[in-house]
């Protein structure tokens, strides 16, 4: 069901504003009073309904100014607090550029003072190095001299660096005769190295075959005597063998005459074989 707030503040301001005249007065007044009267009324609640609403707008625009005024002061606060937010965000940012650059800066120092530590060393090592040169210098003068000196008396040079380069030429063509020499005797130690190990070699090798050939002389030895052995055992039953060779020959010659006898007395023909005496001796 719609209400309009024009309804509720007429309902509201009736009940205030209408005043009910006795009875006994409405019975003396006439239509056209009582038509006034109701206009009045009528009036007097259509003003304190202006009102009403006059007052109630103001009320509903100071609502929405301070509304407005909120919402401003809300988006205002906001606003301060990103741009706190965003400051602390570029403090912070400032300060870890500030500490790293400050850390670069003193790290940068402490190179440097290194750096200037190494160029101190540097310089007093020069120093001194310079102090040795000067003395050197001081010393080696007197050579200085003496080849100039050489020189004047020489025809074949005509500059010290001349003399000093056929100096270091001499000294090479020395060094490389040394090192030939050192290499050819260390040729010659490897090849007398060789050569003992060589005659070493040769030596195990004839002391073997020595023992090889001692050890084939004991066996040739032992073979000689069991051949000797042999042969005489061979001998023996030759021996043997002829005499029982020649005992069976005569014993075959004598049973074949007593066999030819006996065939003769007997006037028989034989028919057995000359070298059968069994079977003579059967007959």
């Amino acid at each position: 069901m719609a209400f309009s707030l024009e309804d509720y503040f007429r309902t509201a301001l009736e009940g205030k504003l209408f005043v009910k005249m006795p009875e006994r007065e409405d019975e003396y007044l006439t239509p056209a009073t009582r038509l006034l009267e109701k206009r009045r009324e009528m009036a007097e609640i259509e003003h304190a309904l202006r009102a009403q609403k006059e007052e109630f707008q103001m009320k509903m625009e100071s609502l929405q100014q301070r509304r407005e005024e909120l919402e401003r002061k809300e988006e205002e606060l906001k606003d301060s607090i990103f741009k706190f937010d965003k400051f602390l965000r570029e403090n912070d940012s400032k300060r870890s550029r500030a500490e790293k650059k400050a850390d670069a800066e003193r790290l940068i120092t402490a190179q440097k003072e290194k750096e200037v530590v190494r160029l101190q060393e540097e310089i007093n090592l020069l120093t001194l190095r310079r102090e040795k040169l000067g003395k050197s210098v001081e010393k080696y003068v007197i050579f200085q001299k003496y080849l100039q000196k050489v020189l004047e008396k020489s025809e074949e040079f005509q500059e010290i660096s001349e003399m000093v380069n056929r100096f270091n030429t001499l000294l090479a063509t020395q060094a490389k005769l040394v090192k030939r020499e050192s290499d050819s005797q260390e040729t010659m130690e490897q090849e007398r190295a060789q050569l003992h190990q060589y005659t070493e070699e040769m030596q195990n090798a004839i002391l073997q075959l020595n023992n090889k050939l001692a050890g084939l002389k004991i066996k040739l030895e032992k073979a000689q005597s069991t051949t000797l052995q042999l042969e005489a055992k061979w001998a023996h039953i030759l021996n043997t063998a002829v005499k029982k060779i020649l005992l069976l020959g005569q014993i075959k010659m004598a049973t074949f005459n007593i066999f030819q006898i006996l065939t003769k007395q007997m006037r028989q023909q034989p028919d057995i074989p000359l070298n059968d005496p069994l079977g003579q001796l059967d007959q």
